[in-house]
């Protein structure tokens, strides 16, 4: 099939893309949480706009530091900035502990992957089941959960894993089409985080976060 001719052209450079999620996990607490920072930014917005301002507001200390208000002037290249700057604060106080920023302590207490996605969606202002998946993939964590973006889903329906793009993405819908697509990784033995990053090489022909 195409696309593993297209996996077996590109393999080297995904699996330094995984390495390097993994080395993330080791971070940090500012740039571990620099990285769940970014998935914020992301929704609706092009992601190298997103990271471009994180690494900005990273490196004045703005990220760990200011109020939405100041925040919100440096989101000038994304969607929903003032909505995103809150979120951003409010981030950074469910992540903290005594006012210190502790992510890795509070978002990974126990390994089970589905379980620390479940936790993000319900506590993380701004976090539906594609942006926890994002950030999990992002520090070591994607072998098994898919981040079902657009380009994700235009290359399940050319491959007809699902029949049709859904106009909205209810829980339920996001894990029949997840399941779908771990059949599938399963099926031509690519793991789910390869998956995702040969999709998105297959539809912008570079790889990103």
């Amino acid at each position: 099939m195409e696309i593993e001719k297209l996996y077996e052209s590109i393999k080297e450079e995904i699996d330094k893309k995984i390495d390097e999620y993994k080395e993330a996990f080791n971070y940090d607490n500012k740039d571990f949480f620099a990285e769940i920072a970014f998935c914020i930014l992301t929704p609706q917005s092009k992601a190298l706009n997103a990271w471009k301002i994180i690494q900005t507001l990273k490196e004045n200390d703005l990220l760990f530091t200011a109020d939405s208000d100041t925040l919100e002037n440096y989101l000038n290249s994304i969607r929903f900035k003032k909505t995103k700057a809150k979120r951003l604060v409010s981030l950074r106080e469910k992540l903290s502990i005594n006012g210190s920023l502790e992510a890795k302590k509070i978002i990974f207490n126990g390994d089970d992957v589905f379980k620390i996605r479940e936790w993000l969606v319900k506590n993380i202002d701004g976090f539906g089941y594609k942006e926890a998946s994002h950030v999990l993939r992002n520090l070591g964590f994607g072998e098994d959960i898919a981040i079902l973006d657009r380009h994700i889903l235009r290359n399940l329906l050319k491959l007809e894993v699902i029949d049709e793009i859904p106009k909205t993405l209810t829980p339920k819908k996001y894990m029949d089409i997840e399941e779908k697509m771990r059949k599938y990784s399963s099926k031509i033995d690519i793991s789910m985080d390869r998956l995702d990053l040969l999709f998105w090489y297959n539809e912008v022909n570079y790889l990103f976060k």
